[in-house]
């Protein structure tokens, strides 16, 4: 089993390997998204649209733990994959104790800035009254979870990184039904408690899901076992390097809901925020798939690339970049042309939809490019590369970002809250675009040497 995937990676044909790893991945990152998606639609529907709101506010603080998760995880997956490449049993060794180390770590940490600071955060994007008390109450329930979330989050993308993308849809995808079914069961049964109700039910998915990831390494994983709890100063500083844009982008997506939600509500008041809320539940979720295609991606480039078949590098990226346009338009056509019956499915009111349709439509516009961004941004992360990965979030994220959502709607008006980002995001797919390209040509000079 073991050789069977290494083989595999290192010699099937890209269009094979992007339907035998993407699907599951894809598939496995969309459940993951039913998450806070189903939490939004439950919440629109039970409690009203202002429990929509704030869960939505909410998420964009618990990514915090996304981002950790992120850090520790795609630096893992990273190395992983790199090192079954060139065969190196003693790195995979001490994989998991690493990662067990710094998930138990951060988790610590921030459950408890978390459970202290939640109406802080709060403040810090403008939510108010209702809003507000409702977010609170959500955030410490959530909170309280971080270190099942990091764990099983974490160590989903390590499983990814061996090729293991089949097992862990399978975990996340019992984690996702169960979430589903505790929703409602739960949000109905506390009554005036239901948004814990419905922390409550993400939290327990979790604990299931850090389960099974758990019995998965103790128990069936090809590469990396459970090993002495340690850190290993050679393993961390490379997953920190190669991790770190992963729990940058996280982060910074954090910063930039931040802003968009504290414009939102400057310019337009609740009606705009609770749009925004609306809009950035079906953004998240529309990222999700091509995040599943770049964990389908990150084995077969890391392998290919630790075994120095450069050639296969290029080729790989080719076939997933068409294919990620491909995705990237599934979500982009329903955007533009379905637009009030994907608001409508947050039980959003009809005069906000009718009044705010266009902005939604323009914060989409560029939604088609954005498979070719990620699959940029994974190439950097899958050879290693953390330093240009990391330009690449900073650049989008904060630098070109923040500047921009600042003082674009001064200069053009309010209706600038909603189309900041799109270009922001196109000057920054071209720039990736240039890198990516750049390390393609040293790669072909080294074919040729």
């Amino acid at each position: 089993m073991k050789q069977d995937m290494k083989t595999q990676l290192l010699t099937k044909s890209p269009k094979e390997l992007l339907f035998k790893l993407a699907i599951p991945g894809i598939i496995g990152m969309l459940v993951i998204g039913l998450y806070p998606f189903m939490d939004g639609i439950f919440a629109g529907r039970l409690i009203g649209d202002y429990a929509m709101s704030a869960i939505s506010v909410s998420m964009s603080l618990t990514i915090i733990n996304g981002g950790i998760s992120a850090l520790i995880g795609v630096g893992s997956a990273s190395i992983v994959s790199r090192a079954i490449g060139k065969g190196d049993k003693e790195t995979i060794d001490k994989i998991f104790g690493n990662f067990c180390y710094w998930v138990i770590l951060f988790s610590a940490i921030i459950t408890i800035v978390g459970l202290i600071f939640a109406p802080h955060f709060l403040d810090m994007v403008g939510a108010k009254g209702n809003i507000k008390e409702l977010g609170v109450r959500y955030l410490r329930v959530v909170f309280f979870g971080s270190l099942f979330v990091n764990f099983a989050q974490a160590g989903n993308m390590t499983m990814r990184g061996e090729g293991a993308l089949k097992q862990s849809m399978m975990i996340m995808g019992t984690g996702a039904i169960l979430n589903i079914i505790l929703d409602p069961i739960l949000m109905k049964l506390m009554g005036e408690y239901a948004i814990e109700g419905a922390a409550i039910a993400t939290v327990l998915s979790q604990i299931v899901q850090a389960l099974l990831t758990f019995h998965y390494f103790s128990k069936k994983s090809s590469f990396v076992k459970i090993h002495k709890v340690k850190k290993y100063k050679a393993i961390y500083r490379e997953m920190f390097s190669i991790g770190s844009s992963a729990m940058m982008m996280q982060i910074l997506f954090a910063v930039q809901q931040t802003f968009l939600f504290k414009q939102a509500f400057v310019y337009g008041g609740d009606n705009w925020g609770i749009l925004m809320s609306a809009t950035m539940r079906l953004y998240m979720f529309s990222f999700i798939p091509l995040w599943g295609m770049s964990q389908g991606l990150q084995p077969v480039i890391g392998a290919n690339f630790g075994a120095k078949q450069y050639g296969r590098v290029k080729d790989t990226m080719k076939i997933f970049m068409y294919g990620a346009t491909i995705l990237a338009a599934a979500s982009w056509i329903p955007s533009m042309f379905c637009s009030d019956t994907l608001l409508s499915l947050f039980s959003v009111r009809h005069e906000i939809i009718e009044a705010g349709v266009k902005n939604f439509k323009m914060f989409y516009s560029t939604f088609i490019l954005y498979g070719i961004m990620i699959m940029t941004l994974t190439f950097f992360q899958s050879i290693g590369d953390g330093k240009k990965a990391g330009i690449i979030v900073l650049l989008r994220q904060l630098i070109l970002f923040v500047p921009a959502i600042l003082l674009l709607p001064q200069l053009f008006g309010a209706s600038a809250v909603w189309w900041a980002e799109p270009i922001v995001d196109f000057t920054m797919i071209i720039v990736g675009l240039f890198l990516m390209l750049n390390v393609m040509r040293k790669i072909e000079n080294r074919l040729k040497n």
